[in-house]
C-alpha cells in the first residue's frame, strides 16, 4: 500500500506537559490511520517520550523520528537573556532532530544542560554557543515565528535575522532547514516571504511543518482549556497563549492543498524522514563499579563481606546461649551450605556488584543511625543478603526461599526494595550521590496526569465556575489514590453526578472537557523512591531534567523506561512507620527506658492480647476496620499469624481468612492435599498462602528444582495455556514417579493452580510482619510514646491526629492543650503530678504557624526561660520569626492559656502586640532612652482590650478551625438539655450495652467521611462521628447518602437515628435518617428561662439576642433575682431557639443558668 507524501515532523505529544494532548499511542494510530511513513515528536525542551515512541513506533510500523523543541537563548537581549523590568524573556525554539546515534547522543547532552545548567525559575534553554561542539548528526529547523530567525524577522530586525541564519547554517552544514508553518496566524504571513528569500538567497532547504498538538478540531476546545491550566489564567482572558484549530493532526493531502504553491517543502519532509536512521533501542543492564574493591575482584570483596557478616548473624541470632562448639557447627550447617550455594548464583549471574552497593550505601545508613526496614520484597530471602545487613529476617528460621528472589534458571535482575526511615532517606541518597559522582546518580522522573477530580477542578477553575459548585461536584467522584477512578465510571456510578450533568449546561461543558482532558500528563516530578547509579555520565545514556524543587538531577525517563535504557534501579523509600519507631525510642530514652526493636521478644503477650481485642489503631499494617475484625475472630498467638494474616488480607485471599480462623482454633479439619505436603502446609493449616508454598509443593511432590518452581509459579500467575499444559505433565510425571496417584496429582495440580493465582510473596509478608510486630510491641507495652510519636509524624493530617486522640480517650491517657510555656515543636510526653504520663499537643500541629517559627520559640523558652507575660513573648520573638497569623492561630488554640487565659483578648491584642514589639525593637536598635527611663517598663505596655472571651461555643469554633478537631471540650455539650428531651443516647452508653433495642437516636459531629461503591454497585459513605463522650462510625447507604450528602459534609451538629448491630464485641452503627440538629432542637424546645444576677446583664442580652435571635415560636423568659424574691418577665416575642443562642446567652456575664422549657 503506498504511503502518504508528507511527513509530521513537528508534533507534540502529551509530554509536552499541559500543552501537547496527543498521547504516543494515539498519535502512532493517526499516522497509521493516514498511512504517514514516520513521525517526528519535538516535545518542548524534552525527550521524556523518546524511548516509548521509538518501541512502539516501530512496532506499529511507524518510523520514529526523535526530537526536541529546544530553548535558545536570545542572542539579541543581552544580560544573559534577562529583560530588567520582565524576568527571564521566553528563549527562542530551535527544533533538532536525530540523525544517527551520535546526533541522539549529542541531543541528549543538550536537553540535559538545558535543564540542569539553567538558572531557578528560567526557563530551560542553551546558549548558540553550546551548539557547534554538539552539532554532528543533527538536522535543525529554524523553529517558525518562534524561532530566533522567525522572531527577528517578525520584529523587523531582517539584518540580524540573517546573521543569525548564517551562524545556524555554519553549525548546521547542509542539515539546516527553513521551517514554513502556516496555522492562520498572522505572524505567519507577515515572516514567510522573508524566510523563503533567505532561503533562496542562501541555497537552504524550506520544509513545511505543522504543529499538532491535538488529533482533531473536536478536541481544540478541551486543548485551549489545558493551555489555560498550564498558564492559570481562564479561557475568557484575551492576553494570553492560544492555539487555533489547525494545530490539530492535519492529512497529507491537507498539507500537500494547503502548500500548494511550495511543493518541494512538502516533499523535504519526506527527505527529513529518509536522512533520519537513528531509532533508540533497549539496553542490557549496566551495573556500575564498586568503589570499595582494595585490590580485590567483586567476587572476593562480597565472600569477604558476607562471610564476616554471617558469622556476626550467626552468634547474634542463632547460638542463643549454645556455647558447644560442635553444637554451634552443627547449627552454622544449613546457613553455610546455604550461604555457599547463593554465592555461586549470585557470581555466576554477574550480580555481586550490586549485592555490595546496596549493602554499601545501608551500612552507611546503620553506622548513621539512620532506621532502615528488614526487607521488602522477595530480597529477604537471601542469606547473603541477610548476612551483609540488606536485611533483617533469618530466610531459614521464617522458611523464606533464594529462588523466589534470583534465580538461575530466570535470568533478571535482582531488586532489592530498601525502605529507609522518612527523615533520613535523602541523607542516604546524598552518600550515594557523593561515593559514586554526582554525573552518575540520579533520581527518577514521574508524572502527575489529570486525573478525574483534578481535572474536574482545573477544567472547572478556567471555566470561571463557582468553586463550591466545582468543590461539589468533583467530590462525588470517588477518592481513591491507589486505584483512581475514571470519570466516566464515576458518572455511571453516582446518580447525582448524571443528574447534574443532565440539567446544567455548564456541568455538560464542564464534565465533557474534563473526560477529554483526563489522563493527560500536568506535570513532571521525582518518583519517591527510584534512584539510578551509572557507570559513566548519565547523560550520555539518558537525558537528564531538573524537579525545581531539588537539585538533584532527575532522568527524563520515567521508570519503565529508564530500565530499558540499560540503568539498574534502586529503591529507595520512605516508610514513615520506621520513623515513628524510631521517635518512640527517642522517647523512651528521655525517661531511661532503653529498647532495641531488632531483640523484642516475638511472643510477647502483652501484644499478642492486645491483638487479639482488635486493637490495631496506629498499627502498621494492621489497622483498617477489616483488619481489626479479622484479628478479633483469628485471636492471633504467635508470629507466623501476624505473616499470614498480612498475606491473607487483600482481595482474593481474603477468601480463605474464615477457614484458616477455623482450622486455627480445631473447628474444621485440616487438608494436606496430601501426606508428602504436611511439612509444606503446617505452619498455614493446609491452606496454601504464599509463593514459595507453591514452590515447595512442586519440589517435595513432582521433584522440581526450586528454580524450575518459580519457572512454574510463574507461568500459573500469567495462564498462558501452552505453557501450563507443559507444566501440567511435568508436575503430574514428577509426582507419579513420586508414588503419587496420577488422579491424585491431577488435582492437586489443579489445587495449586487456584493458590498460585493469588498466592503472596512470604518474604514480602514478613518483613512487612516484623514492622507490624515492632508498632504493636511499643503500643502494647508503651501506648503514650507510641502515641506520641505517631501523632507527630501525622502532625499535618488533622483526620488521623482526630482518630489518634479517640484513640489516647479510649485508653485514658491524657492529650494535654498546646502550651507555649511547654510544649515542645513535635508530641512530647509530659509526667503528671500524679506520676502519670500524657501527650503534650505539639505547637508545630497548629494550623499555619511552622515548624521552623515553633523551634525558635522553644529554643527561645529553653535558654532564657518561661514566658511572663504576652508583651515579654512578643519581645523576646522577633517579628520576623512570628507573624500576626502564627499569634492569632496559637491564640485559637489556647497555647496562650497559662499566660492570658482569655482567648479573645489574645486575639485580638495581636495587632497592638506586633505594633508593640517594633516600637521595643526600634529602640534596641536606636539605643535611644526616652524620658521614663529605658522604654520596657510596665508603663510602656499598652492594656490588653478589655473585652469579655468568646462564648463556649465560638471558643469551640476557633480552637477547631486552628487544630482541626475538638480539643479542650464538645460543641454538643452545650446541646445537653435539648438531647435529653429528645433522647438522644451517647457512643459510650451504645459500647456498653446499656441501651436496649436495635435502633436509637444519636448526635454527632462528622470530623472524617470517606464515600465508596458498595459490593451492589450502590455508593455508601462511612462517617467518622463524635459526640460529647466518644467518637464513632457511621454508615450511610445509598438512599439516605442521596438525601443527605450536604449535611454529612456541612460540619453541623446533626440527629441520626440508628440501627445497632452487635456480633461480639463488634458494633456497626448504620443510619437510618439524618437531619440537622437545630431543626430537631427547635421542634423540642418551647423556650428558654433565662436566670439574671443583675440588670447590668441586661444591656448584654440585649445584644445577643439582636445578633442570635430569629423570630420564632420559643418563649424566653428572664428571671432576676433581687432581695430574696424572683422577677420573672417574658419577651414580648417568640424566637427560634438554637444552641448557638443558648451558648452566647450563657457566656454573658451576669447570667447565672439558661433552663429549657
Amino acid at each position: 500500500m503506498p504511503h502518504a507524501e508528507f511527513v509530521h515532523l513537528r508534533t507534540h505529544s502529551a509530554y509536552s506537559l499541559s500543552e501537547g494532548a496527543l498521547r504516543v499511542k494515539d498519535l502512532i494510530a493517526l499516522c497509521q490511520r493516514h498511512r504517514m511513513p514516520a513521525v517526528g515528536v519535538t516535545d518542548t525542551n524534552n525527550l521524556f517520550g523518546a524511548l516509548e515512541l521509538s518501541l512502539d513506533a516501530r512496532s506499529a510500523g511507524v518510523q520514529p523520528i526523535i526530537g526536541v523543541q529546544l530553548g535558545l537563548r536570545r542572542t539579541d537581549a543581552g544580560n544573559g537573556g534577562r529583560h530588567i523590568h520582565a524576568g527571564f524573556l521566553p528563549p527562542d525554539e530551535l527544533v533538532l532532530l536525530a540523525q544517527s546515534e551520535k546526533g541522539y547522543e549529542n541531543i541528549l547532552s543538550l536537553v540535559s544542560q538545558a535543564f540542569l545548567d539553567s538558572d531557578a525559575g528560567e526557563p530551560a534553554q542553551v546558549d548558540i554557543e553550546d551548539l557547534p561542539g554538539r552539532s554532528e548528526g543533527i538536522i535543525a529547523l529554524t523553529g517558525g515565528p518562534n524561532g530566533p530567525v522567525g522572531r527577528l524577522i517578525a520584529n523587523g530586525q531582517g539584518p540580524a535575522a540573517e546573521e543569525v541564519l548564517m551562524r545556524l547554517a555554519s553549525i548546521y552544514e547542509n542539515r539546516l532547514y527553513v521551517e514554513l508553518m502556516r496555522h492562520n496566524l498572522e505572524v505567519e504571513n507577515r515572516i514567510e516571504g522573508d524566510l523563503i528569500d533567505l532561503a533562496y538567497r542562501h541555497n537552504l532547504p524550506l520544509v513545511a511543518t505543522n504543529q499538532a498538538f491535538f488529533a482533531d478540531e473536536s478536541m481544540y476546545e478541551a486543548h485551549d482549556a489545558l493551555l489555560c491550566i498550564s498558564q492559570g489564567v481562564p479561557i475568557s482572558k484575551q492576553d494570553r497563549r492560544r492555539a487555533t484549530p489547525d494545530h490539530r493532526f492535519k492529512s497529507a493531502e491537507e498539507m500537500r492543498v494547503l502548500f500548494a504553491d511550495l511543493p518541494e517543502a512538502i516533499n523535504n519532509t519526506l527527505v527529513i524522514a529518509q536522512r533520519c536512521a537513528f531509532m533508540p533501542d533497549t539496553r542490557a543492564p549496566i551495573l556500575p563499579a564498586y568503589p570499595q574493591l582494595d585490590g580485590r575482584t567483586e567476587e572476593q570483596a562480597l565472600r569477604d563481606l558476607a562471610e564476616a557478616g554471617l558469622e556476626a548473624r550467626l552468634l547474634d541470632q542463632v547460638y542463643g546461649d549454645e556455647s558447644d562448639q560442635a553444637k554451634r557447627e552443627e547449627l552454622a550447617v544449613p546457613y553455610r551450605e546455604r550461604f555457599e550455594f547463593e554465592l555461586g548464583v549470585i557470581n555466576q549471574m554477574g550480580y555481586p556488584g550490586y549485592f555490595l552497593i546496596v549493602a554499601d550505601f545501608i551500612q552507611w545508613a546503620r553506622r548513621h543511625d539512620i532506621p532502615v526496614g528488614p526487607g521488602r520484597g522477595s530480597g529477604a530471602g537471601s542469606v547473603i543478603a541477610w548476612a551483609l545487613t540488606i536485611t533483617d529476617l533469618d530466610p531459614l528460621r521464617w522458611g523464606l526461599l533464594f529462588e523466589r528472589f534470583l534465580n538461575p534458571e530466570r535470568v533478571s535482575m535482582p531488586d532489592f526494595d530498601i525502605d529507609f526511615c522518612r527523615d533520613g532517606r535523602d541523607k542516604v541518597i546524598r552518600y550515594v550521590q557523593n561515593e559514586y559522582g554526582h554525573d552518575r546518580v540520579a533520581q527518577i522522573i514521574t508524572f502527575g496526569k489529570l486525573e478525574a477530580r483534578a481535572v474536574l477542578r482545573d477544567v472547572g477553575r478556567v471555566l470561571e465556575m463557582p468553586y463550591s459548585q466545582v468543590d461539589r461536584i468533583s467530590k462525588l467522584v470517588p477518592n481513591n489514590p491507589a486505584n483512581p477512578v475514571k470519570l466516566q465510571e464515576a458518572i455511571d456510578g453516582e446518580p447525582a453526578l448524571r443528574e447534574m450533568q443532565r440539567e446544567d449546561e455548564s456541568v455538560e461543558r464542564l464534565i465533557n472537557m474534563a473526560l477529554k482532558l483526563e489522563g493527560l500528563f500536568r506535570h513532571a516530578s521525582t518518583h519517591a523512591a527510584g534512584v539510578v547509579i551509572g557507570d559513566r555520565p548519565l547523560d550520555q545514556l539518558v537525558p537528564l531534567y531538573r524537579d525545581p524543587r531539588s537539585d538533584m538531577p532527575v532522568t527524563q525517563f520515567n521508570m519503565k523506561y529508564v530500565e530499558m535504557a540499560g540503568l539498574v534501579k534502586f529503591d529507595f523509600l520512605g516508610l514513615k512507620t520506621l520513623t515513628v519507631l524510631d521517635k518512640a525510642v527517642d522517647l523512651l530514652k528521655d525517661r531511661d527506658v532503653e529498647i532495641d526493636l531488632a531483640h523484642i521478644p516475638l511472643d510477647d503477650k502483652k501484644t499478642f492480647d492486645m491483638l487479639c481485642k482488635g486493637d490495631a489503631a496506629g498499627v502498621f499494617q494492621l489497622e483498617s476496620s477489616g483488619m481489626r475484625d479479622v484479628l478479633k475472630k483469628l485471636r492471633p498467638d504467635r508470629f507466623e499469624d501476624i505473616i499470614a494474616v498480612v498475606a491473607l488480607y487483600r482481595p482474593g485471599p481474603m477468601d480463605n481468612i474464615p477457614s484458616y480462623i477455623r482450622r486455627k482454633h480445631g473447628e474444621e479439619d485440616i487438608d494436606y492435599l496430601h501426606p508428602l505436603l504436611e511439612s509444606v502446609l503446617n505452619e498455614t493449616y493446609g491452606i496454601a498462602i504464599y509463593q514459595e508454598q507453591v514452590m515447595e509443593i512442586a519440589r517435595v511432590l513432582s521433584g522440581y528444582s526450586l528454580g524450575g518452581a518459580d519457572l512454574l509459579r510463574r507461568a500459573m500467575g500469567k495462564k498462558i495455556r501452552a505453557e501450563m499444559e507443559a507444566q501440567r505433565k511435568n508436575f503430574i510425571d514428577g509426582a507419579v514417579e513420586n508414588g503419587v496417584h496420577k488422579g491424585t496429582a491431577a488435582d492437586i495440580f489443579v489445587q495449586v493452580e487456584k493458590f498460585a493465582g493469588y498466592g503472596f510473596n512470604k518474604s514480602h509478608a514478613a518483613a512487612y510482619a516484623l514492622v507490624a510486630y515492632q508498632t504493636a510491641y511499643l503500643k502494647a507495652n508503651y501506648p503514650v510514646e507510641f502515641l506520641a510519636a505517631s501523632m507527630t509524624l501525622d502532625a499535618g493530617n488533622t483526620d488521623k491526629l482526630g482518630l489518634f486522640r479517640v484513640e489516647l480517650e479510649r485508653q485514658k491517657i491524657q492529650l494535654l492543650p498546646p502550651d507555649i510555656q511547654k510544649s515542645d515543636i513535635y508530641f512530647s510526653v509530659e509526667t503528671l503530678d500524679e506520676g502519670e504520663t500524657a501527650v503534650r499537643y505539639a505547637l508545630s500541629a497548629v494550623k499555619n504557624v511552622g515548624a521552623a517559627a515553633m523551634e525558635v520559640l522553644i529554643n527561645e523558652r529553653q535558654e532564657n526561660g518561661p514566658f511572663k507575660d504576652l508583651y515579654e513573648f512578643a519581645e523576646r520573638l522577633d517579628a520576623q520569626v512570628m507573624n500576626k497569623r502564627q499569634i492569632e492561630n496559637l491564640a485559637r488554640a489556647g497555647a496562650f492559656d497559662t499566660v492570658v487565659p482569655n482567648r479573645r483578648q489574645v486575639f485580638e491584642a495581636v495587632e497592638m502586640l506586633t505594633r508593640h514589639t517594633h516600637a521595643m525593637q526600634n529602640e534596641r536598635e536606636s539605643n535611644q532612652v526616652n524620658l521614663f527611663g529605658d522604654g520596657f517598663g510596665d508603663q510602656a505596655k499598652p492594656p490588653l482590650p478589655d473585652i469579655d472571651d468568646w462564648s463556649t461555643e465560638e471558643r469551640l469554633h476557633q480552637e477547631h478551625d486552628a487544630i482541626g478537631f475538638y480539643l479542650s471540650a464538645h460543641p454538643l455539650e452545650s446541646y445537653r438539655q435539648t438531647l435529653n428531651r429528645l433522647g438522644v443516647v451517647d457512643w459510650t452508653d451504645v459500647q456498653a450495652g446499656r441501651v436496649r433495642g436495635g435502633r436509637v437516636t444519636m448526635a454527632g459531629i462528622v470530623s472524617a467521611r470517606k464515600f465508596m461503591n458498595s459490593a451492589r454497585g450502590g455508593r455508601l459513605a462511612f462517617a467518622q462521628m463524635s459526640d460529647a463522650s466518644g467518637s464513632y462510625e457511621l454508615m450511610v447507604f445509598s438512599e439516605l447518602l442521596f438525601k443527605s450528602r450536604d449535611l454529612l459534609e456541612s460540619g453541623t451538629p446533626l440527629l441520626v437515628s440508628v440501627d445497632v448491630q452487635k456480633k461480639g464485641d463488634d458494633i456497626r452503627l448504620s443510619a437510618n435518617s439524618i437531619q440537622a440538629l437545630d431543626e430537631a432542637a427547635m421542634e423540642a424546645v418551647a423556650g428558654l428561662k433565662i436566670f439574671l444576677r443583675d440588670v447590668e446583664a441586661l444591656q448584654s442580652l440585649s445584644g445577643v439576642m439582636h445578633e442570635h435571635g430569629v423570630r420564632g415560636r420559643g418563649r424566653v423568659s428572664l428571671v432576676l433575682d433581687r432581695d430574696l424574691r424572683e422577677i420573672e418577665m417574658d419577651l414580648p416575642q417568640g424566637y427560634q431557639i438554637s444552641a448557638p443562642m443558648r451558648s452566647a446567652i450563657k457566656s454573658i456575664s451576669g447570667v447565672v443558668d439558661v433552663v429549657d422549657l
